[in-house]
């Protein structure tokens, strides 16, 4: 991506955060409703008890008073959701539309800003000449001029530095909104543009009347008011075709392609994730400087006897106000979420350089991590909480993410423990990496348990931090002990038939307590949800928990052991092969092409390794070579006999082409 590209995204992006910023302020206000306190309540039940005492005329004041408190707040809420809406909207549009939005803003911001600089200007200039007339009656600004008075003129207390000051004001703001605004652009406007911009100032030089110099600033806005409020009349129609346009392409977009799709590609195209990132940090940089300017304040009252100490306090006491002012919204929760997602990203692209990995892997780690984050600060009520209970539930939420974090990076270490040992790959550095993530997973947790026991009392909390931390170091030592089976394998001679189930035994032992760790944070939730903060969020993710952690674990492990006893049975209704059997046949294990010391015989007199063939039974009943029933055992003797004969010749025949073609065989038992 050019340079030039790079600039164009950047500036997309910052057009697309002002909305947000308005967002952000009414849900600052909770949308105009009251906030509950304490206070509040108390004063309801001072008023439910004593209602017996009021007299009609007080209760029908009372209720006259109600009806219009709630009619306010209802106003005031209808006013702050069309607000919201009006910024979502804005937030939505094309770069072009957007680009429309901002030069009209612009221009009306300009005309206030205008007439209030006029106004203000006005009023000095009138207390400044009232005061120099009662000193000296024939002053004036005109005269000044006239006569070269530049020591009055330049005088920084005297009205004329003033007026030259608005002149220079005024004369920046009608050529910007020269060529920001979006009316008719006739000559003679764009001429008389700059004149009445300049005109309260011109007037103040004058000798006038001192009513007409005090309204001179609202006839100077009349111009690009007028121009304003013309523009916004004609582009009515413009403004509903364009929502109109907006709604037939959405609604045409899920007809044929379906919702998901339609969020993915707004997703995309508005760059939500960059968008609230920015967003969030220019809240902070905004916030930090208002605490800067507050210290600094402070610090010039009290002189520099600011300690190191105090410093560091200071420093300390500034990230938790960052913190828990970052977090204080929904939108503001959002920020930091896509904040926090864009860590986690480079943490596992990090970990995926020490691996020497190029998979996927690490963007979904920012993805997931997003939402957990978010689901935690939802399901915690977050924004509802003050502003202490609120940083303590903050890094609750930031041990829970990096304990979550360590299983997704588990999640990137396993396979690659696994494809260096089952491939035989003789580059010891990789395997050295490998072991090294494989360490700081067990190390990490087990530091974070001591300090987290020794600093905090047991809670549910610190119970399902500790839940989480021993899950993912018994997952690492699973991997760690199949990994080191794999090894032995590898360097064995012959075929190690016990492996299986040697491996079958751990990841049983591993899923088990998994599913244990499941059972137990599942009450641990409940109990949370009974006894300490309940919330419907809190308990559908219970019920998604319960249903895929739990439920489905447990059907899946099931499903396995079933599989796989049903597989042993039907391996031990097989013959055993004999020595001699296995010296005449003097070929290899068609599904694995390992020597065979030991073997089955099907009933189509094909010889494979048990293991190997129990591994086939978990996916089909039939032989891999001539697609038989392998376990169907039938009562007469004579079929049998007849069989076995045939069988015979068809094993001569499969033991030829193995001589000749082994690869021929396998494509036959694919097909």
């Amino acid at each position: 991506m050019s340079l030039r590209s790079k600039a164009l995204a950047l500036v997309e992006v910052l057009l697309r955060v002002p909305p947000l910023f308005v967002v952000d302020e009414f849900l600052k206000i909770s949308l105009g409703l009251p906030v509950s306190t304490g206070e509040e309540v108390s004063v309801l039940s001072n008023v439910t008890d004593d209602h017996v005492d009021i007299s009609d005329a007080e209760a029908i004041y009372y209720d006259a008073n109600f009806y219009n408190a709630f009619f306010f707040i209802f106003l005031k809420f209808l006013v702050c959701c069309l607000g919201c809406m009006s910024a979502l909207c804005i937030f939505v549009l094309c770069t072009k539309h957007l680009i429309i939005v901002y030069l009209y803003l612009m221009s009306l911001g300009i005309v206030f800003i205008s007439y209030w600089t006029n106004v203000s200007a006005i009023k000095q200039i009138q207390a400044l000449t009232l005061s120099a007339v009662s000193t000296q009656p024939s002053a004036s600004i005109l005269e000044d001029i006239l006569n070269l008075n530049l020591k009055n003129l330049l005088d920084l207390d005297g009205p004329g530095i003033l007026v030259i000051q608005n002149f220079a004001i005024q004369f920046t703001l009608s050529v910007i909104f020269r060529n920001v605004h979006l009316g008719p652009r006739h000559q003679t406007v764009q001429k008389l543009l700059p004149i009445t911009f300049m005109a309260p100032s011109f007037l103040a030089m004058l000798p006038v009347p001192p009513h007409l110099l005090h309204h001179s600033p609202v006839f100077s806005a009349l111009l690009p008011l007028c121009l304003v409020k013309y523009v916004l009349w004609s582009s009515a129609y413009d403004v509903i075709q364009v929502i109109y346009a907006g709604y037939q392409h959405g609604r045409l977009f899920v007809s044929n392609f379906g919702l998901s799709a339609l969020v993915e590609t707004e997703w995309i195209r508005l760059n939500i994730p960059c968008v609230l990132r920015v967003f969030w940090v220019l809240r902070v940089a905004e916030h930090a400087m208002l605490l800067l300017m507050e210290n600094y304040d402070e610090d010039s009252d009290e002189g520099l006897k600011v300690s190191t100490l105090l410093a560091v306090q200071s420093v300390a006491s500034m990230a938790k106000s960052l913190l828990v002012t970052g977090c204080e919204t929904i939108t503001a929760v959002l920020g930091m979420t896509s904040v926090i997602s864009f860590f986690c990203h480079y943490i596992g692209s990090f970990f995926q350089w020490i691996l020497l990995t190029d998979e996927e892997e690490d963007k979904s780690i920012g993805t997931v991590s997003a939402i957990l984050f978010y689901i935690l600060a939802l399901q915690t009520g977050l924004t509802t909480l003050n502003p202490e209970k609120r940083f303590v539930r903050l890094c609750r939420n930031f041990c829970l993410l990096f304990t979550a974090l360590l299983h997704f990076l588990h999640n990137i270490v396993n396979p690659m423990l696994m494809s260096l040992s089952a491939s035989h790959n003789p580059s010891t550095h990789r395997h050295v990496r490998a072991l090294g993530v494989c360490a700081f997973l067990i190390t990490f947790p087990i530091s974070l348990l001591v300090y987290l026991w020794s600093q905090h009392t047991i809670s549910t909390w610190l119970l399902a931090v500790s839940a989480f931390s021993i899950e993912v170091i018994v997952k690492v030592i699973v991997s760690l002990m199949i990994y080191s089976l794999f090894l032995i394998d590898a360097y064995r001679s012959t075929f190690w038939e016990q492996l299986d189930d040697y491996v079958y035994y751990i990841r049983a032992f591993g899923n088990t307590i998994e599913f244990c760790f499941g059972i137990f944070l599942f009450f641990n939730g409940a109990w949370i949800l009974l006894f300490e903060s309940g919330g419907a969020i809190r308990a559908v993710m219970m019920c998604i928990h319960a249903y895929f952690n739990i439920w489905c674990e447990a059907r899946a492990g099931w499903s396995v052991f079933m599989k796989r006893r049903t597989a042993v049975n039907k391996i031990n209704s097989l013959r055993e092969a004999s020595v001699q059997q296995l010296d005449r046949l003097d070929d290899v294990c068609a599904i694995c092409y390992q020597e065979m010391h030991s073997a089955k015989i099907t009933r189509c007199n094909h010889f494979f390794h048990g293991v190997c063939l129990r591994k086939w039974l978990y996916v089909q009943d039939r032989c891999p070579l001539c697609h038989d029933i392998l376990y169907k055992i039938d009562n007469d003797p004579t079929k049998d006999n007849n069989s076995e004969a045939s069988n015979e010749d068809n094993s001569n025949q499969n033991i030829i082409l193995d001589d000749e073609d082994p690869d021929l065989l396998l494509g036959e038992g694919v097909r």
